[in-house]
């Protein structure tokens, strides 16, 4: 298994490609792209997330520092995505950011209530979400201390 599988620092969740291309470029545009990996559905999340699949050479302690995850996905959805992460000894520090065209205050709701770590509507305009991406990035990256593990 390559180590960029092993390395990864940010994991996206998005089956919409357009979405998925915007949000790679942005964080390219911030050098926070190098140690990416996208997923297209809620299923191959879980598999990469918990080291099963295709993924199980991975080591699930050894896990993303933040997950970009789309509400509206195929196969799993990304609540059930976020309430497993959320509700796994392993994985439950894992910052998640959801990224969402839902405007529906149930779906913020419900997303704090499982323990996401931020809400974020997807603006269509570019530079917008360039900008947005950006500064989860660096925070997510590089200001916020995770804990560490001993």
């Amino acid at each position: 298994m390559d180590d960029a599988v092993k390395m990864v620092e940010i994991l996206l969740v998005e089956d919409n490609p357009n979405d998925a291309e915007l949000a790679i470029r942005a964080l390219k545009k911030n050098n926070l792209a190098n140690k990416l990996v996208w997923v297209k559905d809620g299923a191959e999340a879980l598999d990469f997330i918990f080291a099963t699949g295709s993924y199980s050479g991975r080591n699930v302690e050894n896990g993303p520092k933040v997950i970009l995850l789309d509400l509206r996905l195929p196969k799993v959805d990304g609540m059930e995505v976020l309430r497993r992460i959320k509700g796994d000894e392993r994985t439950k520090m894992i910052p998640v950011v959801v990224l969402t065209s839902s405007k529906e205050d149930q779906d913020v709701i419900e997303s704090y209530k499982l323990g996401v770590n931020s809400f974020i509507s997807k603006p269509v305009e570019f530079d917008a979400f360039s900008k947005v991406v950006a500064e989860l990035g660096l925070y997510w990256l590089l200001i916020n201390q995770p804990p560490v593990h001993h």
